[in-house]
């Protein structure tokens, strides 16, 4: 029962956002009592951590397996994009505006995995870049890890780029071509144009 609840409010939070899902919902949707669920999670804070855990694990392992079957750096960053276009499909944007604002636990938790893990993996790709002379050997490997994860995020700022208003699949194409094309060098760049184009093949294919 713990785990049907716990994939039921994961499914309810990504769709419709945190905050306006509340635990009579969760338990409705179940179709159990609210007191069920509150055998499980003292509250709906405890609820919320762990379905962080889901996707904090969700992204790790994610992010480890473009790492071990990527043909590149650059191919990888094309494997990432394709991660996070697909999350922007079943995730709410406001999920995280409401975790900051109303979650601060799970936001911290959040935060940490972005400026360890996720820096991790940026930073590595981009010396993998570099070794393979995809992108350029003098850029500043610190600020450019850290721009990135900046810009990533950027995608689900509603002040920045509601979703009434972008199509945050267009914005990640953007800022993500932005970022290839900025460190990379012409052999590298000749890479993202050939992946570019298989992918607007397969694209018309479908």
């Amino acid at each position: 029962m713990q785990d049907r609840i716990l994939l039921k409010a994961h499914e309810l939070f990504m769709q419709y956002g945190i905050r306006s899902v509340s635990m009579d919902e969760i338990a409705s949707n179940l179709g159990i009592s609210k007191k069920t669920i509150y055998q499980y999670y003292a509250d709906k804070d405890a609820l919320v951590n762990e379905v962080v855990d889901i996707e904090i694990n969700r992204n790790e392992t994610d992010c480890k397996y473009q790492q071990s079957v990527c043909e590149n750096a650059i191919h990888e960053v094309f494997m990432a994009f394709d991660m996070v276009q697909e999350m922007l499909t079943t995730m709410n944007p406001s999920v995280l505006y409401d975790l900051e604002k109303y979650y601060p636990s799970s936001f911290k938790k959040f935060h940490e995995h972005k400026n360890k893990f996720l820096f991790k993996a940026i930073k590595d790709n981009l010396l993998k870049g570099i070794n393979e002379e995809l992108y350029r050997d003098d850029i500043n490997t610190e600020i450019i890890t850290r721009f990135r994860i900046g810009t990533i995020f950027l995608i689900f700022n509603q002040e920045e780029f509601p979703a009434t208003k972008y199509n945050l699949s267009l914005v990640l194409s953007e800022i993500t071509d932005h970022f290839l094309y900025g460190i990379a060098t012409q052999k590298g760049a000749k890479l993202i144009q050939k992946y570019k184009l298989q992918r607007t093949k397969s694209t018309a294919h479908e």
